[in-house]
């Protein structure tokens, strides 16, 4: 089972966006943005960041924790 590190698939639910708007909005592809929301892949701190302040939100709020 491949261990989970972030939460911005829920994260794009609570705020009701999708993959696409998010990768327009960071310029970059729809598929990058999908390997993130599936912990494929993880993005960069600076990119973490970045998709935090575009959504509004805390980083912790993107990241898995031991309480959550």
């Amino acid at each position: 089972m491949r261990k989970k590190f972030n939460r911005l698939k829920l994260v794009l639910v609570e705020k009701e966006k999708s993959n696409k708007w998010l990768a327009e909005k960071l310029k970059k592809s729809e598929t990058t943005v999908s390997n993130w929301c599936t912990n494929s892949r993880q993005p960069s701190i600076e990119t973490l960041i970045s998709i935090a302040e575009v959504l509004d939100v805390e980083v912790d709020k993107l990241l898995i924790t031991k309480n959550n």
